[in-house]
């Protein structure tokens, strides 16, 4: 503050110097006696020699002119001393406006009488506009009391030489915060004043408040150390992540936490990295004052002096050791398969990956099976899915037992399982593999007191013999799997080119298949159900076909598993529905008003479709027939498989009157349990009994039972594949009650069956 004044006072005397100087000069000059004397002197060498002048007309001369000279000389030391007063003037304006500090005088009522440049800029508004205006007008708010009792207080010295005031500045400029600084003025009426901008100063001990703050409040333990290594400093994270209070950690060498766990390899690449670059950050195990061994991220930054040598380093660090662990469960639970703890899909992509480019390296083929258990889902719908998943992790225990630590199991999901089997030496250690593999999954599963047998079907493909792509050798796995099974399950298949083919043509045909609908490719052949004790045509099956606009007629055993493999069939089965029921209505409307047509309805249907009959409803009553105009025709595989939503299905075509027909009878699991619970209006004895009818045969005496069985019952039987006159008469021997087969018609167009009902 003393400086300030110091200041201050060197513009006042400044100015009071060059005012006194030029006072005295000017005294100087307007001395009487002196100036006097002076003119006379002057006058004398001027005066002419006139001999005609009286004496006392000379002496009044005389006095006029010394009077003149004294008032020219007079005049023009005025001038003189002007010129410098005004010049002293100018360079004092100047100094006072260029001062580096706000400088103003304000009267008692605060009003301001006269400033300097630097104040109005500060005050935001042009001088000219300051005259008499009050200082507090430009004060904020909070800072009016303040102002009011400090300005007070300069009158009757009764305060400090300084206080702090927030300016609000006319043209909108920032706030500014200064420091106010006053002296009395002697006449006790006005006061000097400077102001200090200290917006700056504020705002940086406002930032070092901040930052000790941070410093003090942050969660990330920090340590400064010196030069030397020495800790200088350490906040309060420090001590909680570590034990060590700031007294105990000041002076100690930063290895104070060193663990041990790290090489000095570790620490030489670190220093390496902090003396050439400045920087390093990573992970370390460090110790707390406790002993306890925990992970920590820690970054370390230099600072460095003005001739660029270290002068502290920085430490920030924090545990990251349940973090860790968190991540390692993450990594985990994407990896592997929480049941079993195979890797999963996931991982075996990345190892398959890997092996593929590691074999390419070195030379040596691999091998990749695709394993998947044959009726899995018989132990989860007998014995629940916890014992299924109680067998799936003994599976995957009993595959490890087979391969070698360097080889992969993996499970992909449900019980589909793979294997990867890296640098084969010789192939035969495959086939060695999967028979061990088929062997150890017969045995018997213990699966908490229950007793369960499996089996698994394994398809087998190599790299790269069979392709280089990682989809491909994945697709032909599962491929040779498939195969696996359609060979009757429990054995392994190799990948074959056919195999590809095989897909190939599938897949044509499913892109075929989406079009042949839109573009009506489908029509229906219709083959007739024959009343055999009377020869009477009053029923007919309707069955699809597919005319191919270049494959030509294409079998519905060949299209219609993939249909239902790819849901099409649901679409495909309405449009079958519709345009059968269209041909009923016609039937029976022209020829027999009881006339039936039997429709087969795929499980598909009934799985997928959900009350996807009640459609069926709304149109026979918009064509406005009967239930009984059309029957159903399931297989028995739908009844094993019943649950509650295709029950209700079956028992809501029973209450609309529509009758159901259950095919192939005999050729499966056949149980009289589902014939009473589902309400069975007809049952059709398969065309591999009745294909080798003769008088003595079993087929005979198997037929015979069904017939018998059924009537008891009080469902009627149709039997398949009757082609000869001796079929038709056995079985009309037998009791049956009618026959569908070649001896009758083979399936026809609805044109050609209709000249069938005329003959008939």
């Amino acid at each position: 503050m003393t400086s300030v004044y110091n200041t201050l006072q060197k513009y006042w005397d400044i100015y009071d110097v060059q005012r006194e100087r030029v006072t005295k000069k000017i005294k100087q000059f307007t001395d009487a006696d002196k100036l006097r004397r002076r003119a006379n002197q002057q006058l004398a060498q001027q005066q002419p020699t006139v001999s005609d002048i009286e004496m006392d007309a000379k002496k009044l001369l005389h006095e006029l002119r010394v009077h003149q000279i004294e008032l020219e000389m007079q005049n023009e030391e005025l001038l003189t001393a002007q010129t410098e007063v005004e010049a002293s003037l100018e360079r004092y304006t100047e100094l006072y406006d260029m001062a580096p500090v706000g400088y103003l005088t304000l009267g008692r009522d605060g009003a301001i009488q006269q400033i300097n440049l630097r104040a109005a800029r500060q005050l935001g508004i042009f001088r000219s506009q300051l005259k008499q205006q009050r200082f507090s007008s430009f004060i904020s708010v909070d800072s009016l009391p303040v102002f009011n009792d400090f300005l007070s207080g300069v009158f009757t010295g009764k305060t400090a030489q300084s206080c702090e005031l927030t300016l609000l500045p006319a043209d909108r400029s920032p706030t500014l915060i200064i420091q106010f600084e006053a002296i009395a003025n002697d006449d006790e009426q006005t006061c000097r004043v400077i102001l200090i901008d200290i917006t700056e100063r504020k705002g940086n001990e406002e930032k070092l408040k901040l930052a000790n703050l941070v410093y003090q409040a942050i969660g990330e333990a920090i340590m400064v150390a010196d030069a030397d290594n020495r800790i200088v400093t350490v906040n309060p994270a420090f001590t909680e992540l570590t034990g060590y209070s700031l007294q105990e950690a000041v002076g100690q060498s930063t290895t104070l936490l060193k663990s041990g766990h790290q090489n000095e390899a570790f620490y030489q690449i670190m220093w390496h990295a902090l003396e050439t670059t400045g920087h390093w950050q990573g992970e370390i195990w460090n110790r707390r004052k406790s002993g306890e061994i925990y992970l920590e991220w820690l970054t370390i930054n230099t600072v460095y002096d003005d001739q660029n040598k270290v002068r502290h380093r920085v430490a920030t660090f924090s545990d990251i050791t349940d973090q860790k662990h968190a991540e390692q469960t993450i990594w985990q639970q994407a990896n592997f398969d929480s049941l079993t703890g195979l890797p999963n899909r996931h991982m075996f992509y990345e190892r398959l990956e890997q092996e593929m480019k590691k074999s390419r390296r070195v030379g040596l083929p691999l091998a990749l099976l695709f394993l998947d258990l044959d009726h899995f889902k018989d132990v989860n719908d007998t014995l629940g899915h916890c014992k299924g998943d109680l067998l799936l992790k003994e599976m995957a225990q009993r595959l490890l037992n087979c391969v070698r630590s360097t080889d992969t199991v993996a499970r992909l999901g449900g019980d589909e399982f793979t294997i990867i089997l890296a640098e084969l030496q010789e192939q035969d250690s495959i086939e060695r593999l999967a028979q061990d593999i088929l062997c150890q999954l017969t045995k018997p599963f213990e699966l908490a007191g229950e007793i369960a047998y499996v089996s698994v079907s394994i398809g087998i493909t190599l790299y790269p013999e069979d392709t280089d792509d990682i989809d491909v050798l994945i697709k032909n796995a599962d491929q040779a799997m498939y195969a696996a099974k359609d060979q009757g399950r429990n054995c392994r298949h190799y990948f074959t080119i056919s195999m590809q083919e095989a897909a190939l043509t599938r897949m044509r045909l499913i892109n075929d298949l989406r079009n042949a609908l839109v573009e009506r490719q489908f029509w229906l052949a219709y083959q007739p159900i024959v009343e055999l004790t009377t020869g009477f045509i009053h029923k007919a099956e309707a069955l699809i076909r597919w005319q191919h606009p270049t494959r030509g007629l294409i079998s519905p055993a060949d299209f219609i598993p993939v249909a239902e493999a790819t849901g099409m069939i649901i679409d495909i089965g309405e449009w079958v529905f519709r345009e059968a029921a269209q041909q009923a209505a016609q039937w029976r409307t022209k020829h027999h008003e009881q006339f039936q047509v039997s429709i087969n309805k795929s499980p598909v249907q009934f799985q997928k479709e959900g009350n996807g009959h009640l459609a069926w409803f709304e149109h026979l009553r918009e064509l406005g027939l009967p239930g009984e105009s059309v029957v159903v025709e399931i297989t028995e595989g739908l009844l094993m498989d019943a649950g509650a939503l295709i029950t209700g299905q079956l028992l809501a075509f029973r209450d609309a009157g529509i009758q159901v027909s259950l095919d192939d009878f005999g050729t499966g699991y056949s149980s009289l349990s589902y014939l009473k619970k589902f309400d069975i209006d007809y049952l059709k004895i398969d065309q591999s009994f009745t294909r080798n009818l003769s008088p003595d045969a079993n087929d005979l005496a198997l037929c015979e039972a069904i017939i018998v069985m059924a009537h008891k019952l009080g469902i009627k039987v149709i039997a398949e594949g009757i082609e000869t006159q001796e079929q038709c008469d056995l079985l009309m021997a037998a009791g049956c009650d009618y026959g569908q087969g070649y001896l009758f018609s083979k399936p026809v167009a609805a044109g050609e069956f209709e000249k069938l009902l005329v003959a008939g």
